[in-house]
């Protein structure tokens, strides 16, 4: 989750240059086979960032590959399957710049702005209220800074910032919705916990209808950050949970911090979620035993029958057929409460199929989290404390780390477990030091 502008790592066979300085690194498949992964490797001082020029080798292959460099920083991803228990080797190589080297190919620029010609990328556009990013020139993802207002028809107290929507297949298919009139108070992708005791005060700061508590964009906070590049986007947001019953007016409850980094993964896009909460008072936060709250996600409107009774299972005769997978085989219907892995929700969108899946993190409080699949909403959250009440104490931060796979078509359990294996056990990548 570092920033800085990106460079691009030159791709081209620099016959007769010769090497200024080098760095020889190894990768490590480890357990799993590997395929498309996303490596970054932290850089010793002086090297990354767009003050040097590079160029990127397999050494097995004797050929160049594409790659990125940040300040401190390398990032790339894997050019050709790694079996398990198989090692590569690479080496990275600083060489002179054009301005002291005039017979250097005219193309060995990392300018980022040279991204927005050169084929598939990230790019951030900055607005006031909300910050899109796009790949390939199509938006996959916005966070609210400025308040949402509610469509006509929806009581303004639902309104609220500091929440992703849309959220969108590399088809352009939305997997989010935000204002849903069943439950305006679900916006698309979402933190925030339900039944809580703050300084002897019961806080709902989910539920906003209940006037208690509210989760928005720290207006304190200067930001959000964000870049990006040809394979990696990093964006960085703080939010605020308030408590709206304290004496004297709203008062901060927590302070949260949003890592979140895409990756250009063939096939889907691949975002990996941080959310950093610590108190912002002396007092504890305590979160009591509830059926649900969390990391929210609430899925297309398209996905939700509203003739549905109780726990009757979806119709796949109509449109917006959906339906929860577990990484336990469990659905909507068995999967509630269970502790999977991952969870995808998928459905029809005008005639498209698309979803996401989310992935729960082995570092994470009480993993594999209880999930919440709702019986005829398509709305999912990971809640730990199903298990029973916890505490969120002065100066301790509550970490929670998910990997949010974004894929058009149906969930292809065969990737969502590779990608997994990836997230949970990743290979390991280190410089070379004999």
């Amino acid at each position: 989750m570092k920033t800085g502008m990106p460079g691009l790592v030159a791709a081209l066979a620099l016959i007769g240059v010769p090497a200024a300085a080098d760095i020889e690194i190894e990768v490590d498949a480890g357990k799993h086979d590997r395929l498309d992964t996303p490596i970054r490797l932290d850089l010793p001082g002086g090297w990354g960032g767009v003050s040097h020029y590079y160029h990127f080798e397999a050494l097995d292959a004797l050929k160049l590959v594409a790659a990125e460099t940040r300040p401190g920083e390398l990032i790339w991803k894997l050019e050709a399957p790694l079996p398990a228990g198989t090692k590569r080797r690479y080496r990275l190589t600083k060489i002179p710049t054009p301005d002291t080297r005039r017979d250097l190919p005219p193309t060995v620029v990392h300018d980022p702005f040279v991204f927005k010609s050169t084929g598939s990328h990230f790019e951030f556009t900055g607005h006031p209220d909300v910050i899109p990013l796009r790949l390939d020139g199509r938006t996959i993802f916005a966070y609210h800074k400025a308040v949402a207002e509610p469509p006509a028809g929806i009581d303004i107290l639902y309104r609220r910032s500091g929440f992703v929507h849309p959220l969108a297949t590399r088809s352009g298919l939305v997997v989010t919705d935000d204002f849903p009139p069943d439950h305006a108070h679900q916006h698309g992708l979402f933190f925030a916990w339900v039944n809580t005791t703050f300084d002897g005060r019961k806080v709902d700061f989910w539920n906003q209808q209940n006037r208690t508590g509210r989760v928005g964009n720290d207006p304190d906070h200067p930001g959000p950050t964000f870049n990006g590049g040809p394979f990696l986007a990093e964006f960085h947001a703080s939010l605020r949970h308030d408590d709206l019953t304290a004496p004297g007016g709203p008062a901060p409850v927590l302070v949260e911090d949003w890592g979140i980094d895409a990756y250009n993964v063939p096939g889907c896009i691949v975002i990996d979620f941080v959310s950093e909460m610590k108190c912002a008072d002396t007092k504890p936060l305590t979160v009591n035993k509830n059926i649900y709250g969390g990391l929210g996600y609430r899925g297309n409107r398209q996905w939700y029958d509203p003739t549905a009774k109780g726990n009757d299972p979806p119709d796949p005769a109509k449109s917006g057929h959906s339906d929860f997978t577990t990484s336990e085989g469990k659905h909507q219907l068995d999967g509630n409460h269970t502790r999977p892995r991952w969870v995808d929700l998928s459905g029809e969108v005008d005639g498209k199929v698309g979803g996401l899946t989310i992935l729960d993190h082995p570092s994470n409080f009480r993993f594999p989290q209880p999930v919440r699949l709702h019986p005829n909403m398509p709305y999912l959250s990971f809640a730990p404390e199903v298990l029973g009440e916890f505490q969120i104490v002065p100066g301790q931060k509550y970490v929670s780390r998910y990997r949010l796979i974004v894929h058009d078509g149906r969930p292809d359990p065969a990737l969502i477990e590779r990608l997994w294996d990836d997230y949970a056990d990743p290979p390991r990548a280190r410089i070379v030091e004999d």
